[in-house]
């Protein structure tokens, strides 16, 4: 194991599945790989999954594994999946022992276990830093993310300008993102402990309200590039939604995923080459 392995704090790692066998399959094994290679220190690092209520093989796959942290929910009638979502994230939560957790999607495929130590490094670099994350769930490019901001940024003030003459029109959005995505965020479980928080708050996405109130009180979100951060990891960005949903072959987050899965076909190959 590698000296810089060795030094970093204990920290957690939660995710939470709901019927994506294929995809909950890839994240673990490689999280899996990490670990029995050293990458990852075992003795210091300990993984959570709830499982939603899948009842599928999702569920007999994880049942399977004694390595992870089970937790088997039964989601409530009528609950909207990021309040399903921010639920087990907090079952989680109660449970772990260490000061700082990382949240990754069951669509989210590490490749490079130096993400842990770039994001850990980051977080306690400033008693002040709450978390760690990437404001985008892909990484467009340079030329591409500056042309999406700077088309959001007229779309947003042409509506406000319609708004103000009277005009009927849709309510502007804002043009940048504004909160880091829990596909991989590192989180100072210390300072939320302190505060009495939890990632589900309120009706909003799970870790929004939290953001907002750590900003609202002199604590830093560091954020990652999506350029820098995406050199360790892919994710499908809603691959969890469309197998759920049944996004037809045509559709680009399915195209994205069927690209990342033949880029993992390519990468295990390369290894077993060597």
């Amino acid at each position: 194991m590698r000296p810089d392995v060795q030094t970093l704090p204990s920290f957690s790692i939660a995710l939470v599945n709901y019927k994506t066998l294929e995809l909950t399959k890839i994240c673990l094994e490689l999280l899996k790989k990490h670990l029995d290679t050293g990458n990852i220190n075992a003795k210091n690092v300990d993984v959570w999954v709830v499982d939603n209520g899948s009842n599928d093989e999702s569920t007999d796959y994880l049942r399977g594994l004694d390595w992870i942290h089970l937790i088997e929910r039964e989601p409530v009638i009528g609950e909207e999946g990021f309040a399903a979502h921010g639920r087990g994230l907090d079952l989680i939560l109660a449970q772990i022992k260490s000061d700082y957790v990382f949240l990754l999607h069951t669509d989210t495929f590490i490749y490079d276990a130096d993400v842990f130590g770039l994001m850990l490094r980051t977080c306690m670099s400033n008693q002040n830093i709450a978390a760690v994350g990437c404001l985008e769930q892909l990484n467009r490019g340079y030329l591409r993310t500056t042309w999406r901001i700077v088309s959001r940024f007229f779309k947003h003030y042409a509506r406000r300008i319609k708004q103000s003459l009277g005009l009927k029109t849709k309510e502007p959005k804002p043009y940048r993102e504004a909160y880091i995505k829990s596909f991989c965020a590192l989180w100072n479980v210390k300072l939320m402990r302190r505060h009495q928080l939890t990632f589900l708050m309120g009706s909003r996405i799970p870790g929004y309200e939290i953001q907002d109130f750590f900003k609202q009180n002199g604590y830093a979100i560091s954020l990652i590039s999506p350029m820098k951060l995406f050199k360790y990891l892919d994710h499908v960005e809603a691959g969890t939604v469309g197998l759920v949903s049944g996004y037809t072959d045509m559709n680009r987050r399915t195209k994205r995923k069927k690209s990342i899965l033949q880029k993992l076909g390519n990468h295990s190959k390369s290894d077993s080459n060597e």
